[in-house]
């Protein structure tokens, strides 16, 4: 496989001044969704709409992530020890179904249409 030379980038690509980009801000929205579907006790207290420099995306998106993670390997534990059931979880499957019992259409003699009197 042939090596690939990436440039270093430039002393003044890391700036953590710099205003907030739109995707940046667009990434903040998402994971501001992301947060309101966690408990309470993962979430962060920071107001994304004060949000202004790379350096506070930055920070949040870092804070969002691992509550997140936090979330679910708290989840994951907590399913693990959760006794599982002994016999299973019986079901019937549709070969062992009751079958239904057919009832025989009992015929009713029709009524004779009488015309209609004027």
């Amino acid at each position: 496989m042939a090596l690939i030379h990436v440039p270093r980038p430039s002393p003044k690509a890391m700036n953590p001044n710099r205003p907030v980009s739109s995707l940046l801000l667009t990434q903040v929205e998402h994971l501001q969704h992301a947060e309101r579907r966690l408990p309470l006790r993962y979430r962060t207290e920071i107001y994304t709409h004060a949000i202004k420099t790379e350096a506070e995306a930055a920070a949040y998106i870092d804070q969002v992530t691992k509550a997140i993670h936090e979330a679910h390997a708290d989840a994951a534990g907590r399913r693990a020890q959760r006794p599982k059931p002994k016999g299973g979880r019986k079901t019937r499957g549709a070969a062992e179904r009751p079958k239904r019992k057919l009832r025989k259409k009992v015929s009713t003699p029709r009524k004779k249409k009488t015309p209609h009197k004027k």
